[in-house]
């Protein structure tokens, strides 16, 4: 096999085996949105819920909104917001989705914002990537792929 093949196959295998979720980790541009950081967690075996992250820096001078979520990786994909309400942390839909004022940055964190998977096709798994689609009112549409962290992860740390 001459030295170029080999090269492409080296190279290819690296993207397919350990760069995709390295490169699911890089920032997102769509229009005057910045995304990174995205991930979503492991979930145990049964489990039918799961929760996605990212963070969202809006570097124009007009504000944006971020309207829907979607995802083939579960039946019911929504907006969720949680918050503490008389000693007791209470999550709840959000359906006109979330501000993304000019110039902030919008976290989706656990234990605050966040996108809810309800109803998974099949457990999120270390090492997989979870496709989800984020609709804007001003930037549009913008596909990511989620890497998969350790269950209770606070962010993804490629391997």
């Amino acid at each position: 096999m001459n030295k170029r093949i080999l090269a492409i196959i080296i190279t290819l295998g690296g993207l397919i085996w350990g760069g995709i979720p390295a490169l699911a980790q890089q920032s997102v541009v769509v229009g005057e949105l910045e995304l990174s950081g995205a991930f979503t967690r492991a979930t145990p075996p049964n489990a039918k819920t799961g929760g996605g992250f990212v963070t969202i820096t809006n570097n124009g001078e007009m504000d944006d909104q971020l309207v829907s979520v979607s995802s083939p990786a579960a039946a019911v994909v929504e907006l969720h917001t949680m918050k503490m309400e008389n000693e007791v942390m209470v999550m709840r839909s959000s359906p006109d989705g979330f501000a993304v004022p000019a110039g902030e940055v919008t976290e989706l964190s656990p234990g605050g914002k966040h996108i809810m998977f309800m109803q998974i096709t099949e457990p999120f798994r270390m090492g997989n990537l979870v496709p989800v689609t984020l609709v804007f009112e001003r930037a549009g549409s913008v596909d990511l792929m989620l890497p998969v962290a350790p269950i209770g992860a606070k962010s993804y740390v490629p391997e």
